[in-house]
């Protein structure tokens, strides 16, 4: 067993819950991060932001629930299979976690579209680069194209046994194309293809509207009270 240091936030607003606070147990900046210590770590509740790993520790609050797919049990529902037909012509090219422009100023169109007053809607390029990719992590950045045009990015991090849908966003004229939830399907494909387990999906809060899709992907698991079981929605 992995000795690993971890260190406490100071607590501050909840970012999703009104009138909570909010505090995190990070993994140790002195301990080296790889994908193989990840993929246990996720397994435990934990997730990346940029290259530092933790996972939530709020005082008298365990609503971020982690949660993951099985792909092989996974079977896509019709607003699934219509986002399948509406995307039969969308293409897709995996590329390495590199910095470029046409995506960054693509996901401060998003920003300003879906998070209005939003703080990462300033993001500097070096905000962009740090939050979604890392530096030990082996991370895709998924391109969709519509109609020869960039339409979407999906960063996904590609573990031991599982994928890991880090973040998605998409250019705003492409609403309709329900790219969001046309990502996380491409990536049960992808996984399943690569004979991977899961999806991880990231928290889940029940009171969180903007979290209420991740229900839509059955069955998904939760992990509460020390292990995985399927979420009771």
């Amino acid at each position: 067993m992995i000795s690993i240091p971890l260190f406490l936030t100071e607590q501050s607003p909840c970012s999703y819950l009104d009138k909570k606070n909010s505090q995190s147990a990070f993994v140790h900046p002195s301990f080296s991060l790889n994908t193989t210590i990840y993929s246990q770590l996720i397994e435990q509740g934990y997730r990346r932001s940029g290259s530092e790993v933790y996972t939530p520790h709020c005082p008298g609050c365990s609503a971020c629930i982690p949660t993951r797919l099985p792909v092989n049990l996974f079977t896509p529902n019709k607003n699934q299979k219509r986002c399948i037909k509406k995307n039969q012509q969308t293409t897709v090219i995996i590329k390495p976690a590199q910095f470029e422009q046409a995506h960054y100023e693509m996901y401060m169109r998003y920003q300003k579209h879906k998070h209005v007053g939003g703080s990462m809607a300033n993001s500097s390029q070096d905000d962009y680069i740090s939050f979604l990719a890392s530096n030990w992590c082996n991370t895709l950045f998924v391109e969709f194209s519509i109609n020869n045009e960039l339409a979407a990015v999906a960063i996904v991090d590609l573990l031991d046994n599982a994928l890991s849908a880090v973040y998605t966003f998409f250019e705003p004229k492409f609403s309709q194309y329900s790219l969001g939830t046309f990502a996380v399907l491409w990536q049960i494909d992808h996984a399943q293809t690569l004979n991977l387990d899961f999806v991880y999906m990231g928290f889940w809060i029940k009171d969180c509207r903007k979290m209420s899709y991740k229900t839509q992907f059955s069955p998904m698991q939760g992990f509460k009270n020390n292990e995985w079981q399927v979420l009771d929605v």
